[in-house]
């Protein structure tokens, strides 16, 4: 791939110094309240929150095009992954980026050691996603797991988990950049989650531009009746049928 930036799309610095770029991060603290997250979650599986404007996600959605902001590019096929490509981003990410992971990271760590409380497991994340960052870098996860996936017609991404090493935080997020029903059709949001000795049950999870869903990364525990139990979940994309759909990732352990 070509290293060169295209002379119309967004540089790093100003998409982290522009005023308009960097309100998304800013509001999104008001709408991520971790006890409401955790509601929804239990509830559902899952919890979606309007994140970005329109501006935010047409710049962000351009960056795909910025190969020298990326250390990878995956052709899904390739892996039998599904159809469609994924970008993961270099260190250093753009600010925007950053501070958006940052801000949900304090959101949900609260949640993360509460499930592993409710596990009988000891907490394990501190408050903040750089003491976090430093634990993955510490035993060997150095690479950066942010990515812009980009999907056309035909396209999908088979049900999978997001595991890139020994740590790995129980949370992350997607936040759709693209308009459902007029940049794209189809291409839905899909999670199944399995729970012992039951069939899976499959969610799809309605979303407009510029919301985040915030899901489970491998699993979570429910309450049953003899006390809380780990339900296992995985997640994908269903087919695109027409247009272009690109997807902000947001994974919060590095990977090895």
């Amino acid at each position: 791939m070509s290293e060169s930036l295209h002379a119309e799309t967004p540089m790093p610095d100003e998409l982290g110094h522009a005023g308009e770029a960097r309100m998304p991060a800013d509001r999104a603290a008001a709408r991520l309240r971790a006890e409401d997250l955790a509601d929804d979650i239990a509830r559902q599986g899952y919890a979606v929150r309007p994140l970005l404007d329109t501006a935010a996600c047409h710049a962000l959605a351009a960056l795909y095009e910025a190969d020298g902001l990326f250390r990878r590019r995956v052709v899904m096929q390739q892996h039998a992954y599904g159809r469609g490509e994924y970008k993961y981003f270099a260190a250093p990410l753009p600010p925007v980026i950053a501070d958006l992971r940052r801000t949900l990271y304090r959101s949900l760590a609260p949640i993360a050691n509460a499930w592993r409380a409710a596990l009988g497991e000891a907490a394990a994340f501190p408050p903040d996603l750089d003491a976090f960052l430093a634990r993955c870098h510490a035993a060997g996860q150095t690479r950066p797991t942010p990515l812009l996936l980009r999907y056309g017609p035909g396209d999908y991404n088979c049900l999978h988990q997001d595991l890139y090493g020994e740590l790995v935080f129980p949370l992350q997020a997607a936040v759709l950049l693209s308009a459902p029903g007029t940049d794209f059709t189809g291409g839905e949001f899909v999670m199944t989650e399995q729970r012992p000795r039951m069939q899976s049950r499959a969610s799809v999870v309605p979303l407009q531009q510029g919301a985040a869903v915030i899901f489970p990364v491998h699993h979570r525990p429910v309450q049953g009746a003899r006390g809380p139990y780990r339900v296992i979940m995985r997640h994908g994309v269903s087919e695109i049928r027409s247009g272009e759909r690109r997807t902000l990732g947001l994974i919060f352990h590095d990977a090895a």
